[in-house]
């Protein structure tokens, strides 16, 4: 039985293959631009590799279009067909298990399915690597640190990968509020994995939470060049940076970095809308004209309003269509919000039901000015709001969002337990100093 450099045994012809199977997850791990291309080489190299076509599948629902996952369940079909005539290892098997129940919807049971991999195999990367992926998009960020905490001490630095583990580590550590160890953890990572931007930008959550804003420039313009080869995550980054430069009141220089850096092309890539929404807010917030660009995104948003993959992406969606679209637009994407909660077995269905259609509707009735409706939206779900997923610096938005509602309907104590609130964890936060002076003001 061949295996991997990490020790994991791979179903494959040749050594040769096993290789280039290498070289594909060190490509996902590290955001390559040509993970791809290393892909199509590994599958060329062994159409018979079950972990080749299962890694398409896991990509195909990792670029969360709704469109491709037949793709994915098509790669699950190739991988299940390798196994009939190659054979595969109990993993393998259990992987095709993990992305089958992706395909369907059930994000539990992925996640279960993936912790029992790493339960056995605690070196498999892929496994740690799409395990925190959803449970940092399940809001869980305690169960995502201690299943890389848990698998951690299997590593060391003789191992291929484990400088993006240790970005993984960090990243778990940041979320739970250990920003001592997560950037001491990064910084170690780094040392060994100069080009690992996930490790890089586990480093600038701690200096977003921490108010740390001009190192956290510094840090980005700094690690820059060893990201040049990353996909489209650079944008993440560039992203980071607007939100320093904005903390720091550059405001023209955070507008000029949204068009060269973050949005400087139109596409409808998740992850970048989802940038956009979040800073065009703030621009806007500031006080700032941001011209069209709201058109932009709702036009792109509108035309994935039916996709529903993640709820998070829905909250960002909401707020562009409301700012850019029509109103055919915010009612056709209201109605599939509704429709998606009552119809669909997936389990973000059931999400959306419970969250993500009162944040929608809160998103509207903010844009609308009515700002006492999106208090009352808002208030009964605050705490629930962690459960769409993404890091606390992005679900920042939302929060933000319920502090100016509540300030400008003239809910001041509401307000003042909400800043009180943010103060004592973030006390150098210039966002939440300027809005208790701002209600302050209104009393």
């Amino acid at each position: 039985m061949l295996t991997d450099p990490r020790g994991i045994a791979i179903t494959a012809s040749n050594a040769a293959s096993v290789a280039s199977l290498e070289m594909t997850v060190m490509g996902y791990a590290g955001f390559k631009a040509d993970t791809g291309d290393r892909l199509k080489a590994a599958l060329n190299a062994d159409s018979g590799m079950p972990m080749a076509h299962l890694l398409r599948g896991y990509f195909m629902m990792l670029l969360m279009k709704r469109e491709l996952v037949a793709r994915a369940e098509d790669s699950a079909t190739a991988a299940e067909k390798a196994m009939d005539g190659a054979g595969a290892t109990h993993r393998e098997r259990n992987h095709l298990d993990a992305l089958r129940a992706w395909i369907s919807g059930d994000r539990p049971g992925t996640i279960a399915r993936l912790k029992a991999i790493l339960a056995e195999h605690p070196r498999d990367l892929v496994a740690l690597k799409i395990v925190q992926y959803l449970l940092f998009y399940a809001g869980d960020w305690r169960d995502m640190h201690m299943t890389v905490d848990g698998a951690v001490g299997q590593w060391d630095a003789s191992l291929p990968g484990y400088g993006y583990m240790l970005g993984c580590h960090a990243f778990g550590l940041e979320e739970c509020g250990d920003y001592r160890a997560a950037e001491a953890v990064g910084r170690r990572g780094l040392a060994l994995t100069p080009d690992d931007i996930w490790g890089t930008h586990a480093v600038a959550h701690v200096f977003e939470m921490e108010d740390r804003a001009e190192e956290g420039v510094a840090w980005i313009d700094a690690t820059a060049p060893h990201w040049a080869a990353a996909n489209n995550f650079t944008f993440h980054l560039w992203w980071h940076r607007c939100l320093f430069l904005l903390e720091q009141g550059r405001l023209d220089e955070a507008l000029d970095a949204y068009d060269r850096q973050v949005r400087p092309e139109s596409n409808d890539e998740y992850l970048d809308i989802t940038n956009a929404v979040a800073l065009l807010w703030r621009f806007e917030q500031l006080g700032m004209n941001v011209g069209l660009r709201w058109e932009e995104l709702a036009l792109r948003c509108t035309a994935r309003c039916d996709y529903h993959l993640v709820v998070f992406g829905d909250a960002h969606l909401a707020v562009a269509i409301a700012a850019g679209g029509n109103a055919d637009d915010i009612a056709q994407f209201a109605a599939s919000c509704r429709r998606f909660a009552a119809e669909s077995s997936e389990s973000q269905a059931s999400l959306m039901g419970e969250v993500g259609i009162a944040l929608s509707t809160a998103v509207l009735a903010h844009r609308r000015e009515d700002y006492g409706y999106a208090v009352d939206l808002l208030l009964p779900i605050r705490q629930a709001v962690r459960q769409i997923g993404g890091s606390h610096a992005q679900r920042d938005l939302f929060a933000k969002l319920l502090i100016d509602s509540a300030v400008k309907a003239g809910r001041l104590d509401t307000a003042e337990t909400l800043l009180r609130e943010r103060l004592t964890a973030r006390p150098k936060n210039a966002w939440g100093l300027a809005q208790r002076n701002l209600a302050a003001h209104r009393r």
